[in-house]
């Protein structure tokens, strides 16, 4: 990665104005033409204080600031309305900031709002041979790229169409294969793939981490997920003001706990007590024992103890207590063999009563990418589970541990309580527990699914 900053945003506030009925705009309008036009200075100051009164101004950005080096790749996160598509018009010169300045170099192709840029009157044809000189590229050079962006877009025929016959996800396929063929110093993509069909999504994704490797990314998604698989920085926008910066994982977790405090109050679990469990009866136990293949490509997975102080939010309505691998005989597990099946218990404390408790878990990789998880939901969906104020509740997950590549992961747990839909988190612990992978036989994906046969074989004649 480079030093050189290709993005540098300082101080940078954007107001628009906003009326209380429609009419004041037109108002203020011919207020303000007829201050312009008046010979009398102290009577053009009059006009535009009437025309001021009947306006107010919003903030939709205030003293933002954002630095961008070659070759990173940016994740903005933030609510609707927090400002996020007002930055990017900013960097893209497509917007004029209130106050603050704005650096950008080299070439910057964005997919903004949808349809941006496209006459909808044109065929999408005309609007590639529009949008691609807008970029600075020659009739030349979009002849020689055309076939590419075409099959790229994968629309058919209805490249000969009116854009304004396309469909949301016709227009994201054409507008998207427009970009990718610029020569792009800076890609700048806000929410655009949400429309996709996965297929296209797919398509685009390799394109951004092939984009990557050379080029620098300012991404714009609702989708954390993405974010921290995509980002190598994260930045939260919230009501135009810049909350916090930094390692993805960690940005978009404290979003997420943002999200609920604001859903059913501020979380109060930083007050919980550990709760310290009898082990005694239960022996600790290493899996790989039972293993006479001791290969070097043996999954080896060393699990760490639970940790209650890690980061957590919640109502504290509930409280997780313990949480640990372990197998169907009761045994706790400090080492588990990818391919295997383990256990995840997860025990928890109701500090009121519940009447419809849920468990639940996810198994995240070092970048904080879900891999997989589940709940205890469906299991209790029509005979919900109550407990009372001090009863302990037990969920335990059985399944086939996946082959995984070497790294570090976590578990992170909750309990909540109400519906799949509708619910209230009690407790939620971010890397309640920590594992590592220290061999593997995983060569490519974020998991190894371990297989039932793998066979090789030949016919003894080929067919005709």
């Amino acid at each position: 990665m480079s030093s050189e900053t290709v993005i540098r945003v300082t101080g940078v506030s954007k107001a628009f104005q906003t009326f209380a009925r429609p009419h004041d705009r037109l108002v203020q309008a011919l207020y303000g033409l007829a201050s312009r036009l008046s010979p009398v200075e102290a009577l053009a100051a009059k006009l535009r204080q009437k025309a001021s009164a009947r306006s107010s101004q919003f903030w939709a950005l205030r003293d933002v600031s954002l630095e961008v080096k070659r070759g990173e790749t940016v994740g903005i996160i933030g609510r609707n309305g927090s400002g996020k598509s007002t930055l990017l018009q900013i960097i893209c010169g497509t917007l004029q900031p209130t106050s603050g300045d704005v650096f950008v170099t080299g070439r910057v192709a964005a997919l903004l709002e949808l349809g941006s840029g496209f006459n909808p009157e044109f065929t999408g044809r005309e609007n590639v041979y529009l949008n691609g000189q807008l970029y600075g590229l020659s009739k030349a050079q979009l002849d020689d790229r055309f076939d590419s962006i075409t099959s790229f877009a994968d629309i058919g025929d209805f490249i000969e169409q009116p854009v304004k016959t396309y469909s949301s996800g016709m227009l994201v396929r054409l507008a998207f294969a427009v970009i990718a063929h610029v020569d792009a110093d800076v890609l700048v993509v806000d929410e655009a793939l949400a429309v996709g069909d996965a297929f296209f999504t797919q398509k685009c994704m390799r394109f951004l981490r092939e984009f990557m490797k050379t080029g620098t990314i300012l991404f714009v998604s609702h989708d954390t997920a993405s974010v921290k698989n995509l980002c190598s920085e994260a930045l939260w926008i919230e009501r135009g003001t810049v909350l916090e910066t930094g390692v993805p994982r960690t940005v978009c977790d404290r979003y997420l706990e943002a999200f609920y405090e604001e859903q059913q109050g501020k979380s109060t679990t930083t007050r919980l007590r550990p709760v310290k469990l009898d082990r005694q009866n239960k022996a600790e136990k290493d899996q790989r024992l039972q293993f006479i293949n001791h290969t070097e490509l043996r999954n080896d997975l060393k699990v760490f103890e639970f940790d209650a102080l890690s980061s957590s939010f919640g109502n504290g309505e509930a409280q997780i207590v313990d949480v640990h691998f372990g197998d169907r005989d009761g045994n706790i597990l400090s080492w588990v063999v990818g391919g295997e099946e383990v256990v995840i218990h997860v025990q928890a404390i109701a500090h009121r009563d519940l009447d419809a408790p849920i468990v639940g878990f996810y198994i995240k990789d070092r970048l904080g990418q879900t891999l997989f998880g589940d709940n205890t939901y469906l299991t209790r969906h029509d005979d919900p589970l109550p407990v009372v104020l001090g009863q302990m509740i037990n969920a335990s997950f059985v399944f086939q541990m996946p082959i995984l590549p070497k790294g570090d992961y976590s578990v992170c747990v909750a309990v909540a309580n109400g519906t799949q839909d509708e619910h209230t988190q009690l407790h939620w612990i971010h890397d309640a527990l920590f594992f590592k992978s220290d061999a593997t036989s995983v060569t490519t994906g974020l998991i190894g699914i371990p297989m039932l046969s793998i066979d090789l074989a030949k016919a003894d004649t080929a067919n005709a």
